[in-house]
């Protein structure tokens, strides 16, 4: 079987992913060459301009909650990123816990308009 990180190339991701833009490196070890994602460096919350706050029900789902404010389940890393988590199990686990919403990192919203 072949490990999917030796198949990973620059580009590869599209620009939904948190991978987008993040630069490969190679690494060799005995004769095997190794492609690999740098570090993602995750952004600080207030690089983020707030669109609403969500409050976590009991059992809600991250999925859901991203589905529902971005149209895409997919995107739970954002919220994540915006509430400077890194386990996203850890936004859900409490009902009550408020959940910054946001605009894309880089996107300005009205306090930068």
């Amino acid at each position: 079987m072949i490990n999917p990180m030796l198949l990973i190339k620059p580009g590869h991701f599209p620009p939904t992913s948190r991978y987008y833009g993040i630069e490969t490196a190679t690494y060799q070890a005995d004769g095997t060459k190794i492609t690999y994602l740098r570090r993602r460096i995750v952004p600080q919350p207030d690089q983020f301009d707030l669109l609403t706050e969500h409050v976590v029900k009991d059992g809600e789902r991250l999925d859901v909650i991203t589905a529902q404010y971005m149209n895409d389940p997919e995107q739970f890393w954002r919220i994540c990123d915006a509430n400077n988590v890194l386990d996203p199990n850890e936004l859900t686990e409490s009902a009550g816990r408020v959940l910054r919403i946001t605009l894309p990192q880089g996107i300005p919203g009205a306090r930068n308009a």
